[in-house]
């Protein structure tokens, strides 16, 4: 009882140990996000190796990326049923089993099994939960949090990568994934910070979730054959899960599953595809490598100011309208960069696209909880990056199927600028429509009561109009 009453609070501390969740959060995406774009670095040695061609090995990258998201509401039914310490620490030994198999390997498949799948399970139990747990202990200061934590992903890119590689020169591919696996059992640690919480909205979950496992165990004893008795059983079961998805049948968050879609499919192809854009219009490996930096290095900077700027307060009634913004512009970045065919023009989009992507990668968590709030906020994240999963598989391909139907990579970039703008504006449409509503209710309200008459003295409405008459008569009287 004593720890149930230790973890408890009414409000967000907005700092305090709050700052040792960000600190974990921002190595659990190091060792998740950040491991998952290293693994390409493999490729050459896994081909070389295995004797197969760029199709094949690239299946790779793409289930382990695919099964992360694909899986991450997993992670957050494992966090909210156990906690959120348990289901990372479990993911950190999943991840790091998957890497340290993957090194036996003897083929392709069992890479597919072992780094793919394993691993990508172990990533999902411990992505989305580390990250609703920074919206737990921050309020005032979200948007900043959340910018530091997933900086995580740009700044572990940034530093693995060249260990990487050098781990590979030293003691071949086999020995640089079993360090790896070693170096990913830090999630363990990462999951032991993340100390538990209860806030003041969320403290009739347990109350209720006990009364379901209490009528459950009654329900058991009582029959175990009766037709009823298995109804009611279900029904208990159920029950916590529909109250912690019930954000599903929510409007804005409708809107909001749909964007992410489009905005996912947008996002991922130019990782993949920038650099053979850039060899393709004569630029050097070593300036593609170093494009490649510049977006990396920017990203981290848009993740960390755009939080901190969104969270002033010139900005912070207006987060889902910069989130909209900066995926908007990075659409417009598409649509320019067919035409930026030397290193000059290169940089400055390398820039511009950097700095957006991790403005609105930091915005998506706060967006959420602005949306479905804190109580649902690990299950709402896990719906949204599992929604990531499927863009994530596809877009690729279809990318470089036209690129190889088209000659030119003018179309795959096209398609993903209109794409992320379409997120965009259908994420302000939505927005736009729903004040329309609220005012034509006001509006409706007003002329339904007409005792409602409101006069504004600055900013003091006082109701009039009615009352006073009915006071004269009265007096009158």
């Amino acid at each position: 009882m004593a720890k149930v009453n230790r973890a408890r609070s009414t409000s967000p501390p907005d700092g305090g140990w709050g700052w040792m969740i960000v600190a974990g959060c921002f190595l659990v995406t190091i060792c998740t996000r950040a491991v998952t774009r290293c693994i390409s670095i493999f490729f050459v040695e896994f081909q070389t190796y295995f004797s197969q061609d760029y199709a094949q090995t690239a299946w790779i990258h793409s289930i382990v990326d695919c099964v992360t998201m694909l899986c991450a509401p997993l992670g957050s039914v494992v966090s909210n049923h156990f906690s959120c310490q348990v289901g990372i620490m479990l993911g950190g030994l999943l991840a790091s089993t998957g890497l340290i198999l993957g090194s036996f390997a003897t083929s392709l498949k069992h890479l597919y099994l072992t780094l793919g799948v394993l691993t990508g399970l172990g990533f999902a139990l411990c992505y989305s939960p580390a990250i609703a747990m920074v919206g737990k202990y921050f309020s005032r200061r979200k948007a900043l949090a959340y910018g530091i934590s997933l900086s995580g992903s740009g700044i572990g890119i940034f530093i693995l990568a060249p260990v990487v590689q050098l781990l590979i020169e030293q003691f071949s591919w086999r020995g640089a994934l079993l360090i790896l696996g070693g170096f990913v059992l830090n999630l363990c640690v990462c999951g032991a910070l993340m100390r538990p919480i209860t806030l003041k909205e969320d403290q009739t979950t347990p109350e209720q979730n006990h009364v379901c496992r209490t009528r459950t165990q009654d329900l058991k004893r009582a029959s175990s054959c009766s037709t009823w008795t298995k109804e009611w059983v279900q029904t208990c079961l159920c029950s916590s899960l529909q109250q912690e998805y019930s954000f599903l049948l929510m409007s804005d968050f409708v809107v909001l599953a749909i964007s992410v879609l489009f905005m996912a499919y947008g996002c991922s192809p130019l990782f993949v595809y920038f650099v053979p854009y850039a060899l393709s219009v004569g630029v050097t490996h070593q300036q593609a490598a170093f494009l490649m930096s510049i977006l990396g290095v920017i990203d981290i900077i848009g993740n960390i100011t755009f939080g901190w700027l969104t969270d002033r307060r010139c900005l912070k009634n207006y987060q889902y309208v910069c989130y909209l913004f900066a995926i908007g512009l990075d659409g417009l970045c598409y649509l320019c960069l067919p035409m930026l065919q030397s290193l000059p023009l290169l940089v400055p989009f390398a820039c511009t696209f950097g700095y957006f992507d991790g403005a609105y990668v930091t915005l998506i968590p706060v967006v959420t909880a602005e949306i479905v709030g804190t109580t649902s906020l690990s299950s709402a994240l896990g719906v949204v990056y599992f929604l990531h999963a499927v863009p994530y598989l596809v877009s690729p391909p279809i990318a470089g199927w036209l690129v190889d139907t088209t000659g030119s990579y003018t179309a795959a970039f096209l398609l993903c600028g209109f794409s992320m703008i379409f997120s965009s504006l259908l994420l302000g449409f939505a927005r736009v429509v729903k004040k329309m509503k609220k005012t034509q209710l006001r509006l409706l309200a007003k002329e339904s009561d007409p005792k409602m008459q409101l006069w504004t003295n600055g900013s003091v409405a006082y109701s009039v109009a009615r009352e006073l008459d009915q006071k004269d008569g009265e007096s009158a009287l």
